[in-house]
This record gives C-alpha cells, structure tokens and sequence, in this order.
C-alpha cells in the first residue's frame, strides 16, 4: 500500500484549523530531504506554527510538505518529506497525530490502524497466548421491538 501519512496530515489539519486551534507542525531538521532554516531548530526539531496567518502556501501532498514562512523578516520555502513529519498537533489542546522518530517502514510507510475487528482478536490471541480464558465476544446487534 501506499503511505497513509499524508492522508493523515491532510485530514488533521483540516480538524484542527475547522475547531478553530492553531495547527503546530513538528519537522525532523537533520532529514537528509528537508529544506529548513537549521539555525532556527532545536534538538534536531522545528517547530511551526502553519495557520493561514502564520504561514503561505501551505501544501501537503503525498510527498512533502511546503510552505513559505518568515523568519526576522526573511521569507523561507520550507520543505520537509512527509518522512519528516514528526507532529501535527493542535497548540491550544495537544490533540493531534505524532510519529516516530524511527518509523521508516520500507514497505510503504504505511501508519499502523488497528480496526475494532483486528484489535479484538489481536486481544483475544494474545488472551489465548498468555494462557488466560478469553471470552467469545460478537458485534453488537439491533433487535426490533414491537
């Protein structure tokens, strides 16, 4: 499969800025691919803030993400891989999505998603590993009364 991360990135940025947080962007500075004023970085890390009224040109596409902000009056292109992407979370709050540092998945960078079906019976296997009973459990079901 592809890589989810972008998808992911699209679809919390437009959560934050729709509930009216300030959406903080967490990039690797010391990735080999990412275009960042290093003197502004701390720890290996930038911090931005990508609001509409903090940054231009926001873009995030399946490969990076771009954007053109001012530091001390100069006008940086900034782009970062979405390898780099550490966080993108919401300052007022703290909610949003974080990666790992080392997660760098050879087969497609894909984020692991658990369904409810797939951590239901990761739980009961690992129920059944342990040597515990596990209880059968099935999806909820609507009766009609009448």
């Amino acid at each position: 499969m592809i890589s989810n991360r972008p998808y992911l990135l699209r679809a919390f940025n437009e959560w934050i800025v729709d509930s009216k947080c300030t959406p903080i962007l967490v990039i690797d500075a010391n990735h080999p691919q990412c275009h960042v004023p290093l003197d502004h970085a701390e720890g290996g890390e930038i911090v931005f803030n990508v609001s509409s009224s903090a940054v231009r040109d926001l873009n995030i596409n399946n490969e990076n993400v771009q954007f053109k902000a001012s530091f001390s009056g100069v006008i940086h292109l900034i782009i970062a891989p979405v390898k780099a992407i550490l966080a993108l979370y919401a300052e007022e709050n703290g909610e949003g999505i974080f990666f790992d540092a080392e997660d760098d998945d050879q087969a497609g960078d894909v984020v692991g998603l658990r369904s409810i079906e797939g951590s239901l019976s990761g739980m009961l296997d690992a129920s059944v590993a342990s040597g515990e009973l596990a209880e059968t459990k099935s999806k909820p079901s609507l009766k009609l009364v009448e």
